[in-house]
């Protein structure tokens, strides 16, 4: 009796020993997967910590891939829309020379006609000018190598100096001095050689686009019903045909040269309507940052950067800002009061103030405003 009792008791010991081994073992089991689980995350955010992370870096990256087909078809197609922006142009002069040109020699006043061949002949000639130079001119790329340039970073695509306000396009895969976007209907950089040609020729084209609008506004009127009364002739046309033989069906009522004549009209007046919006608001746009002395992305740049020392009770000063007046004098260079003619109000192939790798005052700017802070 006594020996089944021990047997028993040493059994149950056994049994519990290997319940206590089993626990342990889950145990442990679970801290070495916990252990595991924290030492992998440390891991993941030493390698994707950075202090400077926040919202807009996380949207940039996921954009990315976005980011990528877009610069790729903007290479592509820059060519396509160089084209397309000549082909839009040339039939719009083409519709004013052979449909609007000869109703004007005809029906308007001497002086009206001197006035409409002067202004639209000057401004087409701006439109070309300008176009041309902001498409064939480099817009500034900084040297490979260091020499004399101080106080430079290093582009980490290029690996190559970076000079102040110097940034990488990503369609031309090369930095660009004093960079303001690349512009796909140029199929060119916008920087520190041709912004002027860039904006002068948004804003040329702008008043040429307003100019068509205002001066063929009665002439659109007229063609729109006209081509109203053409579609309710054919209907009725057709009506009365159906009702005739092949042999008393009356001709057309008007002729084509009456019918491309008025669509031509309709066309330019849309087309020039749209453009003269869209392309205004764009200029009114750059005509904002230019007099805040600031490139489109500075603007962002000096945002995050004004936010930053507000919250700690400072002020943000462009330091390339030298006023308003000023900021339009540097930028069209107008160094004396005639050159608000010759380099402004006809073509002029000057060259802006500075080289874009250094910034010193220019010799237009009449006083000097101390920067409070470098960007």
């Amino acid at each position: 009796m006594r020996s089944r009792q021990r047997m028993f008791a040493a059994v149950m010991r056994l049994l519990l020993k290997c319940l206590r081994l089993g626990r342990r073992r889950r145990f442990r089991l679970v801290r070495q997967v916990e252990q595991l689980w924290h030492y992998g995350h440390l891991c993941l955010r030493s390698l994707l910590y950075n202090s400077f992370t926040n919202g807009d870096v996380v949207l940039d990256s996921l954009f990315e891939p976005v980011y990528w087909l877009v610069d790729h078809v903007t290479r592509w197609f820059g060519v396509v829309f160089v084209a397309l922006v000549i082909g839009l142009t040339s039939s719009i002069v083409a519709i004013v020379y052979i449909c609007l040109l000869p109703l004007i020699l005809q029906t308007y006043t001497p002086a009206w006609i001197c006035w409409h061949l002067a202004y639209g002949h000057w401004n087409l000639i701006m439109i070309v000018f300008h176009y041309y130079m902001a498409i064939t001119t480099s817009p500034g790329h900084p040297p490979q190598a260091k020499n004399d340039l101080t106080g430079v970073s290093i582009c980490r695509k290029c690996i190559a100096p970076k000079p102040a306000r110097t940034h990488h396009c990503s369609i031309c895969n090369r930095c660009v001095l004093k960079m303001d976007h690349h512009c796909p209907w140029l199929n060119n950089c916008v920087g520190h050689y041709n912004h002027r040609y860039f904006f002068s020729f948004c804003l040329f084209m702008t008043m040429g686009c307003i100019y068509c609008s205002i001066s063929g506004w009665e002439m659109f009127r007229d063609a729109y019903a006209a081509i109203e009364r053409m579609k309710l002739l054919e209907k009725e046309r057709l009506q009365v045909a159906a009702n005739q033989t092949y042999y008393q069906t009356p001709p057309p009522t008007f002729s084509f040269r009456q019918r491309a004549f008025h669509k031509s009209v309709v066309y330019l007046w849309v087309l020039c309507s749209s453009v003269a919006l869209a392309l205004g608001a764009l200029t009114l746009w750059h005509a904002a940052l230019i007099t805040r002395g600031e490139t489109s992305i500075e603007r962002h740049i000096n945002r995050k950067e004004r936010q930053r020392l507000q919250k700690k009770g400072k002020v943000f000063r462009n330091p390339y800002s030298y006023g308003s007046w000023d900021n339009w004098k540097v930028f069209l260079g107008v160094d004396v009061p005639r050159h608000w003619l010759t380099r402004v109000l006809l073509p002029s192939p000057h060259l802006p103030h500075g080289t874009g790798l250094s910034w010193d005052l220019p010799p237009c700017v009449t006083e000097q405003r101390a920067p409070l802070l470098a960007i």
